[in-house]
């Protein structure tokens, strides 16, 4: 009994109470923005468990309540059940997609009785605890094709199954994981890849309708085809260490493009696509002939990148058109500027637009703010709360919250780095990366920066599933912080 009183002790002495105070910070902020967001005049009661406020303290209590049983458990135990816990999360996901309550569009929700619970929110700190203890395995290494695609599958796994749910904001929040991957060796290169991939999306769509200079080329394809053509003659620059080879390949290309370019605006229109897919197929033979020849695999490496470049590009118009449903794509084409649908698809993100430029600098006061009150601004208590923070506080109050969010991030890379054990760092960043896009997808979502995709603004969306999906995740790795010593004194 005294030794469980004393490790009870070593526990309280070695959290981290800044992170526990940010906790408590963001959980108050969050508690008063649902009370402004759900505030009816028919029942001003804010306490009443028959509003949203009221319920929302019940939400709080039992995340603190669950917070001190996780600070109560021995670290250990989640190492040791990592699997198991992933297992478990898995059974359920894939139980819900066959769920017969389907609530907006959704097959997400398990309800029993008056309860109702989200898997998704606990399958993400599941999934942190599982891929923590494979790369924390002896042997593992980001630089081992095998160990990385292993470590990928765990991620997307559960993934796949969240969009079998009809789920693609939740699913959306996994690919989160591949920063910690980036911080524990994974290739610089893969990640640009998809920054890369992001960028084709959005210029291809963008601009493909538009002509350039009057002649049948599009201005998106154009585009898209030469950055394919100028990254790969970087990439042979940086990952080959031929300056030579990768200036030579560029001038080819800029030479012959334009050239043929010229050629279509004064002497005959024509697509200059074709011509750019011409020096595509040449630039990756060549790319491929030299990886051979050599048997440098880099060369093949970047021609495979090409390759994938050219066809996701031209992947990309089909999946935004076959695949994804209809309220995506149009909320895709509201955010690409490709409609203006204020009353359609548009209008949530023009009513939360509205709603925080009257906030102005101070904002309107607490329950005082007219977009909210009036529920002009739809899902404002849960996806589109942090309209309400910018009515009512302004723009004071809402960088106030913005910094709470960035001083608990930069406390997770703290942490995160002075953990002795591979276990505990990979699961910090795990943390980090899914609070960053949280927290960046959600607000920008709300201000029309991002495309709105349904996922909740940590500690202050309404609701209990992701109250207390964040709330493990995070108190499981500030009980892993605060077992650092024990674990190095045994």
């Amino acid at each position: 009994m005294a030794k469980q009183t004393d490790k009870g002790s070593s526990v309280i002495r070695s959290l981290d109470w800044w992170t526990v105070a940010i906790y408590v910070a963001l959980l108050a902020f969050g508690w008063l923005s649902v009370c402004g967001a759900s505030y009816s005049f028919e029942n001003p009661d804010l306490f009443s468990l028959e509003t949203r406020s009221g319920m929302q303290i019940v939400w709080i209590g039992t995340s603190l309540v669950l917070g001190l049983v996780i600070l109560l458990l021995d670290n250990r135990y989640y190492d040791t059940f990592a699997y198991v816990i992933y297992g478990v999360m898995l059974v359920l996901l894939f139980g819900t997609i066959f769920n017969p309550h389907e609530i907006k569009g959704s097959r997400s929700w398990l309800v029993m009785g008056p309860l109702r619970l989200q898997p998704a929110e606990f399958a993400k700190f599941a999934t942190a605890l599982a891929i923590s203890k494979y790369m924390s395995a002896y042997g593992f290494s980001m630089q081992n094709m095998r160990n990385f695609i292993s470590a990928c599958a765990i991620v997307l796994f559960p993934m796949m199954l969240i969009i079998g749910q009809k789920e693609t904001g939740s699913a959306l929040v996994y690919l989160s994981f591949f920063l910690m991957f980036y911080r524990e060796g994974m290739p610089g290169s893969i990640l640009f890849a998809g920054v890369a991939m992001v960028v084709y999306f959005v210029l291809g769509i963008r601009y493909e309708q538009l002509q350039l200079l009057n002649t049948p080329t599009s201005v998106g394809k154009f585009v898209v085809l030469l950055l394919v053509q100028i990254f790969t003659s970087a990439m042979v620059y940086v990952y080959c260490n031929d300056k030579r080879k990768a200036l030579g390949i560029l001038s080819y290309i800029l030479t012959v493009t334009f050239g043929f370019l010229l050629f279509s605006v004064y002497v005959i229109p024509f697509d200059v696509v074709w011509v750019q897919l011409v020096i595509c197929a040449a630039l990756i033979g060549f790319l491929m002939y030299q990886g051979l020849g050599s048997r440098v695999r880099n060369y093949l490496y970047i021609a495979l990148f090409s390759l994938g470049s050219i066809i996701f590009f031209y992947s990309a118009s089909y999946v935004l058109n076959q695949v994804m449903g209809a309220h995506q794509r149009a909320r895709i084409n509201v955010l690409l500027g490709l409609d203006e649908d204020i009353s359609g698809a548009g209008y949530n993100v023009h009513q939360s637009e509205i709603a925080i430029g009257s906030g102005g600098l101070a904002g309107k006061g607490f329950l005082n703010g007219t977009q909210t009150k009036l529920k002009f601004v739809p899902e404002q208590d849960t996806d589109f709360i942090f309209c309400t923070v910018g009515e009512e506080e302004g723009f004071l109050g809402s960088s106030a919250v913005l910094i709470l969010f960035l001083l608990l991030i930069l406390r997770i890379i703290y942490l995160a780095e002075r953990q002795p054990f591979k276990f505990g760092r990979v699961y910090g960043y795990c943390v980090l990366g899914i609070f960053f896009f949280h927290v960046f997808v959600n607000v920008g979502m709300v201000l029309g920066l991002t495309p709105v995709i349904g996922i909740p603004l940590p500690f202050f969306s309404y609701g209990g599933s992701s109250l207390w999906g964040f709330t493990i995740l995070l108190f499981i790795f500030l009980r892993i912080d605060a077992g650092r010593k024990e674990l190095v004194k045994e």
